[in-house]
């Protein structure tokens, strides 16, 4: 399923419940909890909202990566200790510092 799909599935459904939270409160009134749900509800909206601003600038954005199919050998065999003679210890240090 694509993202436009899903997102316009989304919208729908969300239209629903914008519908039921809105004959909820017509029946149980303005109370704290009818509250909370209705501002949950506009939360989802304005985060699908959000989403769908993001989905439209990701797609537009969106690169196609190249792989390339060429591995690269690495030798078992130890480097050269020279390699090393100025390089700390990650996390630990300098092996020179006191």
């Amino acid at each position: 399923m694509s993202t436009t799909t899903e997102l316009a599935e989304l919208h729908h459904l969300i239209g629903g419940l914008r519908r039921c939270v809105t004959s909820l409160k017509s029946r149980y009134g303005d109370s704290p909890a009818m509250r909370r749900i209705v501002n949950d509800a506009e939360r989802i909206l304005n985060d699908v909202e959000l989403l769908d601003i993001d989905a439209n600038e990701l797609a537009l954005t969106q690169q196609t990566a190249v792989v390339s199919g060429e591995k690269i050998g690495i030798p078992d065999t130890p480097y050269d200790s020279t390699f090393w003679r100025d390089v700390d210890d990650e996390g630990v240090g300098g092996h020179n510092r006191r």
